[in-house]
């Protein structure tokens, strides 16, 4: 088989309509595919102002705003007539999941149906989300029904070895591959930063700046940053917070750390430039799967502070690009971040590790996996 034999049926919660680390790993996905002659198409909700615009052929898919305060993503009840009537004229030999949602759930059952090949590729552990909106309680269902979830398709492909251990050990038994993630190092590299631009925000060349990099929502561990930052400030520890992204918690953040400079969002080689004026990625999400912001900073020279938890663990070398801490412990962040603020030297060593160990991070390389997954699933089905 090669790659002009395959029709792949992609469905996401959200292609394009708002920015996430996930979505754009899926474009940047689909690009490689089409290079390489396979035939896409792909399905999401779809919004009339797009954060971007989508890479391939995308069809729109009915859908809601999410309730309790998040109606910017929305969400599909499954796959309407119209749909599964394009996906037929369409005819895939591959359906590719990217979440665990309805719409998600209904392309599966579509593909089982038509016996079809199914792979599922794992961007966000959905499960901890409950605990930032005080609903911790259901994390064991929701654990449950990713498993089923998992368990019901062919392939799963996950971006590092923590998460292929976290899900294996919740008792998913589906082949599991590799689909790591990929660095624009045309873009994202030491050079890029900018004392001019930093002096512009009131960031001195001789200040430290502790970054913040992500979407402002509460699930990115944003009461945790507060609360080192604010350990750090009561410790006589100098630092100045820089804080990049947008999101519906921003004024929350603010409030948490007053006197943090806030850039909103940006994109292309502003956000380059930005990450690479760091000192420090401070990172406490537990979230993350890969943590796409981890390997733009350590491409950019930047030194590493993150939560031990998946994702980072796949990515930082403890004390030798960075620090990883447990998830919750806020005096072993404010200590983490301190040494590096009080030892330049060890700064530097660590920013200098990072941008080396990022170099492995290329874009057409690890899609080639995805790729190459699709084969082994039709292999095994005797496609």
């Amino acid at each position: 088989m090669q790659p002009f034999d395959l029709r792949v049926a992609l469905f996401s919660g959200n292609y394009n309509y708002v920015r996430d680390g996930a979505n754009q790993a899926l474009n940047k996905l689909v690009g490689y595919l089409l290079d390489q002659g396979v035939t896409v198409r792909i399905y999401s909700p779809t919004t009339d102002t797009p954060a971007f615009a989508p890479t391939g052929e995308l069809v729109s898919v009915p859908a809601w705003p999410v309730p309790g305060g998040r109606a910017e993503y929305k969400f599909a009840t499954g796959l309407p007539k119209s749909i599964r009537e394009d996906l037929e004229a369409f005819a895939p030999n591959m359906v590719h999941v990217s979440a665990p949602e309805f719409l998600c759930h209904g392309a599966v059952r579509w593909a089982r149906k038509h016996d079809i090949a199914t792979l599922a590729s794992l961007h966000t552990r959905f499960e901890t989300y409950p605990a930032y909106y005080h609903l911790g309680f259901v994390a064991p269902v929701i654990i449950k029904l990713l498993t089923r979830f998992y368990n019901r398709v062919d392939q799963v492909v996950t971006p590092g070895d923590s998460t292929a251990d976290l899900i294996r050990g919740w008792g998913v038994t589906t082949p599991i591959r590799i689909w790591s993630r990929g660095v624009d190092h045309a873009r994202f590299n030491p050079a890029r930063r900018d004392l001019a631009w930093r002096r512009s925000l009131g960031i001195g060349d001789g200040e430290f700046a502790v970054g913040f990099l992500g979407r402002l929502v509460l699930e990115k561990g944003l009461d945790i940053f507060a609360r080192v930052c604010n350990r750090l400030t009561e410790r006589g520890v100098p630092h100045k917070v820089l804080v990049i992204g947008e999101g519906p918690a921003r004024q929350w953040f603010a409030d948490q750390v007053p006197g943090a400079v806030f850039t909103g969002f940006q994109r292309g080689d502003d956000l380059a430039r930005a990450v690479a004026s760091m000192d420090v990625l401070f990172n406490p999400s537990v979230t993350e799967t890969f943590g796409n912001v981890t390997s733009e900073a350590m491409a950019c020279g930047v030194p590493i502070v993150a939560a031990r938890a998946t994702g980072a663990i796949d990515l930082v070398e403890e004390g030798v690009n960075g620090f990883l801490v447990p998830p919750r412990d806020v005096d072993a962040y404010a200590g983490a971040i301190a040494r590096l603020i009080e030892d330049p030297a060890l700064a530097a060593s660590a920013g200098a590790a990072g941008h080396e160990k990022a170099q492995a991070y290329v874009w057409d390389r690890v899609n080639h996996a995805v790729l190459e997954s699709y084969f082994e699933v039709l292999a095994r089905r005797g496609r």
